[in-house]
């Protein structure tokens, strides 16, 4: 069975060497991640490590889709990286964070484990969180607020096919790129923003969710599933996606006072990049 192949995947493996050590430069107080697809090749699991461990926080919040069910059906992917994160989590839950875990639609499994803890992951099907200044945020996958999901699941199948092959060309273009020195692009987020029936998605799916949100009574929602990390206010109601570690690489933070805040680690990488290359060429040119 899927999910007990995943967990003995996860349990069995040592903890690499490089976990001995803590990185700790990002104190937050709530993080939310959400659509990992570990099992799959287009996650970035390496990125991902480094975010991890140079994250420390209260509450981390995995909001769905962390590991793929649906692609490790149709074929088994699963390298060390992926193994890594899964101990990273673990290790996280071990020394005192508290890990919630709120499975989405491929990773649906998951959902026959509700209430239950694993290694001290929490699963649970959706959740309420408090922010440090007061404000209550439902937190849920959203794919429960996806039409195309509720009402035609193998036209979700069929458009998982396609995006996993936007994101095998992704991969061959951004490999080209940086043989020519450019930076990463992401062919399947142009075209999410750019096709006018994929922005009319995007809002409809984000107007759901902040109007059930003001029907539960809370201040805000967080959800993933879509792909698009977004923090905004809809009608009165905070509306925060925390995006994917497939293409964008970005997290939805709380600071200690309460304030939220879109973490995008492909541009601290990117930031990192044109700073080393910097002091190199510093370094070059003569005093």
């Amino acid at each position: 069975m899927l999910t007990d192949t995943l967990l003995a995947a996860a349990v069995s493996t040592e903890l690499p060497t490089a976990e001995a050590e803590e990185g700790g430069s990002i104190r937050v107080r709530t993080v939310w991640i959400s659509d990992l697809h570990l099992g799959t090749p287009g996650c970035q699991a390496r990125a991902l490590l480094e975010f991890l461990r140079e994250v420390e926080c209260e509450q981390l919040f995995l909001v769905g889709d962390i590991v793929d069910g649906w692609q490790l059906r149709r074929s088994w992917y699963w390298p060390q990286a992926h193994n890594d994160v899964v101990q990273k989590l673990l290790r996280k839950a071990r020394k005192g964070c508290r890990v919630i875990y709120v499975p989405g639609n491929h990773d649906e499994f998951a959902r026959k484990y509700l209430n239950h803890s694993f290694g001290g992951i929490e699963v649970a099907h959706e959740w309420i969180h408090e922010t440090a200044d007061g404000r209550k945020l439902w937190v849920t996958h959203g794919d429960l607020f996806d039409g195309v999901i509720q009402c035609a699941k193998w036209l979700a199948h069929v458009g998982d096919t396609a995006y996993e092959f936007t994101l095998k060309l992704n991969r061959h273009l951004n490999s080209l790129r940086a043989r020519l020195g450019l930076p990463y692009w992401s062919l399947s987020k142009y075209l999410k923003l750019k096709v006018k029936r994929a922005v009319s998605y995007l809002n409809d799916f984000e107007e759901a969710l902040a109007k059930e949100a003001r029907r539960r009574g809370v201040q805000g929602v967080v959800c993933g599933h879509i792909h698009h990390a977004e923090l905004r206010d809809i009608d009165g109601i905070l509306y925060a996606n925390d995006g994917d570690w497939v293409e964008s690489l970005t997290a939805l933070v709380e600071h200690p006072d309460g304030h939220l805040e879109i973490l995008d680690w492909s541009e601290r990488q990117r930031a990192r990049a044109d700073a080393a290359v910097q002091a190199v060429e510093a370094l070059r040119t003569p005093a």
